[in-house]
């Protein structure tokens, strides 16, 4: 970890690979600064990692960074012990999360963690990159909640890229908050809700018989990708309700299994 007037510099390293016993081995599990990182008791194959948070933020001008990398065979599931929370820092400037996922063929990641907030001043910008050899599974959440309680939320820049072999399939940003492109509180992106968020479940069997689009309740859709994906995205006036919606999605999809 690094500081200093540009703010933090924290990295979280975690790669997976079958231990030979029927588990899964953390050959790398390193983070620092806010970024610490805590193995926790999994289930069947599954290695299990939690990040818990050290320090607040990201603040302004902070810059944390999460590897992650399944090898062929591996299951790793990480998730967080609270939610993250974007504060204004006393360094002017936008703050940076980025989180790079790498999963080999025949090896199963699942990013689940908990909400990020918005708070009011923050400026925060989030880019999730995932890599996917064919045969690679995964599950995918995040969610955003614009703002602590009655509060008017901070800037927050989220994109959210998935490739297989090399090639997008799916690649979007939104933008919302102070200095966002205007309508992004409009009918047509948020309609005044302040919990949005998307659920990217990637599994081979999709490739040739994917779930069908549709609506699933009012504020939430799932729409097929071109590839062996499928994206449920998600409006809410809250994070409970929020986290019910694809909560319920992923138990409809497993359902199929």
């Amino acid at each position: 970890m690094t500081g200093g007037a540009a703010g933090v510099r924290a990295t979280a390293r975690i790669a997976a690979r079958p231990d030979g016993r029927g588990g899964t081995a953390l050959p790398t599990l390193e983070g620092d600064g806010p970024l610490a990182l805590r193995r926790t008791r999994g289930s069947g194959a599954e290695a299990r990692v939690m990040l818990v948070g050290a320090m607040s933020g990201p603040l302004g001008g902070d810059h944390f960074t999460v590897e992650a990398a399944a090898a062929e065979g591996a299951a790793l599931h990480i998730g967080s012990a609270a939610a993250t929370i974007a504060l204004p820092g006393q360094t002017k400037g936008e703050a940076r999360y980025d989180v790079r996922l790498t999963v080999a063929e025949g090896a199963e990641l699942r990013w689940l963690p908990e909400q990020l907030i918005s708070a009011n001043g923050s400026d925060l910008y989030v880019t999730t990159h995932v890599d996917l050899m064919p045969g690679a599974r995964l599950v995918l959440r995040e969610e955003q909640v614009l703002g602590r309680a009655h509060e008017e939320p901070g800037r927050l820049t989220s994109r959210l890229t998935v490739r297989l072999r090399g090639r997008s399939f799916l690649d979007q940003e939104l933008c919302c908050g102070p200095g966002a492109s205007g309508g992004w509180d409009g009918p047509a992106v948020l309609a005044g809700h302040r919990a949005v968020g998307q659920l990217v479940v990637v599994r081979p069997e999709f490739a040739e018989a994917r779930p069908s689009p549709r609506l699933l309740g009012e504020y939430a859709a799932l729409t097929p990708l071109a590839g062996p994906g499928v994206l449920v995205t998600a409006l809410a006036p809250d994070a409970l309700r929020l986290r019910r919606t694809l909560d319920e999605a992923l138990r409809t999809l497993d359902d199929r299994v």
